[in-house]
């Protein structure tokens, strides 16, 4: 008797399906569009894969999953059109505790086609999992985890409370307000993200990348672009292959790499290393740094609190050094000019006393230390001048 109930409960299981799908097929401008539209079981997991077009996935308060998937073909004749449309198989159905959308090409694929998926969703999903072949991706309002991939189109990503993971072949990353740890990762385009609560992994193969807030530590790296990071209460690690990088606010320390690019920094509450080959360096307030740059000038102004003090070094082959220092701060200094060239140590501190040596084109040495000494500064340039000046606080 089992034999012949289990085929009709699977076909039980099929029908609400078969009945919650429609398909219609109409002209649109020159071409045809087919549309198929339905509804699934709310479910805690939703997985869509596809191998033609763009994604769309939005939470709300719904009860249920509805889908609408729209493909278009660019052939004039129906019967061609619907060829395509019956060779690319749409696919909706749950199984355990996830429910698929699935787009695939059958046999062969056509250049005349195009595709979009709309999927509403619960807000309290644990997963969006969402794959297309080179399609955008947009996906908002999901409590849970979040992973998309495309090919090559743009990803957006908003007001999700898991964490994130999202990479395409080149196209850019756009994330909004996001609860948990992201890790993003372009072939080329740019990435921005406007706040997150978690930490911060985000990669690009040539485009910028700009982070406006950061509630933990965040890891910034391109392979060619600007890096910009606003805000960020922990550790940051940026670095590019030549672009400029310019980091606000960190809570933390701070490691910044650029292969020729400029550096700024507004302030860090950890030490900081700061090297690039060929821009200039400025570094706003910071506890401690070790900056070296080949070609470019150095300003830094060293505060005597708000961090943990290490010895520093800044140094440049070719460019002036400016360096400010609090009043209150217990620091020794060791500076050099290897060839003064005409170029001269400046000081507002009586305690760094200056030394020529070969005279006016031979080097220049000061060494002093400030409030009973602390830990080192060593400042050195092959070519530029030194300045020790007072800072304000």
């Amino acid at each position: 008797m089992n034999r012949f109930l289990k085929p009709i409960a699977a076909l039980l299981l099929i029908l609400p399906l078969a009945n919650a799908q429609q398909t219609r097929v109409s002209r649109e401008g020159g071409g045809w569009v087919q549309e198929v539209s339905g509804s699934l079981t709310a479910v805690k997991t939703l997985h869509v894969k596809i191998d033609v077009g763009a994604v769309r996935v939005e939470g709300g308060s719904k009860q249920g999953i509805d889908y609408v998937v729209r493909n278009r073909s660019y052939n004039s004749s129906e019967d061609k059109a619907r060829r395509e449309f019956d060779n690319y198989k749409v696919s909706a159905y749950v199984r355990g505790d996830t429910a698929w959308i699935v787009g695939e090409w059958q046999v062969g694929r056509s250049h005349k086609f195009s595709g979009d998926v709309r999927v509403d969703v619960p807000r309290e999903m644990d997963l969006v999992k969402i794959e297309t072949s080179g399609g955008n991706v947009a996906t908002s309002g999901i409590a849970g985890r979040v992973e998309t991939s495309s090919g090559g189109g743009s990803i957006r990503i908003d007001d999700i409370g898991g964490t994130v993971n999202a990479e395409t072949g080149g196209g850019s990353i756009e994330a909004g307000n996001l609860g948990s740890d992201v890790t993003l990762r372009t072939g080329g385009g740019s990435i921005k993200i406007t706040s997150a609560k978690g930490k911060i992994n985000a990669e690009s193969g040539g485009g910028s990348v700009a982070v406006i807030s950061a509630m933990q530590d965040a890891v910034v790296e391109t392979g060619g672009g600007n890096i910009q990071v606003e805000r960020c209460t922990g550790r940051v690690k940026a670095s590019t292959g030549g672009g400029s990088i310019d980091l606000g606010e960190i809570g933390g320390p701070a490691e910044i790499e650029t292969g020729g690019g400029s550096i700024r920094l507004t302030s860090a509450k950890g030490p900081v290393h700061a090297e690039t080959g060929g821009g200039s360096i400025e570094l706003n307030g910071v506890p401690s740094a070790r900056a070296e740059t080949g070609a470019g000038g150095i300003v830094a102004k060293f505060l005597s609190s708000g961090g943990e003090r290490t010895d520093s070094v800044l140094e440049t082959s070719a460019g002036d050094i400016v360096v400010y220092l609090t009043p209150s701060l217990n620091i020794t200094i060791r500076a050099s000019i290897d060839m003064a060239s005409g170029h001269s140590i400046r000081s507002d501190f009586s305690e760094i006393r200056v030394a020529n040596e070969g005279g006016e084109w031979g080097s220049k040495t000061a060494e002093g230390s400030l409030n009973g000494g602390g830990p080192v500064l060593k400042v050195r340039t092959s070519v530029g001048n030194i300045s020790f000046l007072r800072a304000s606080r």
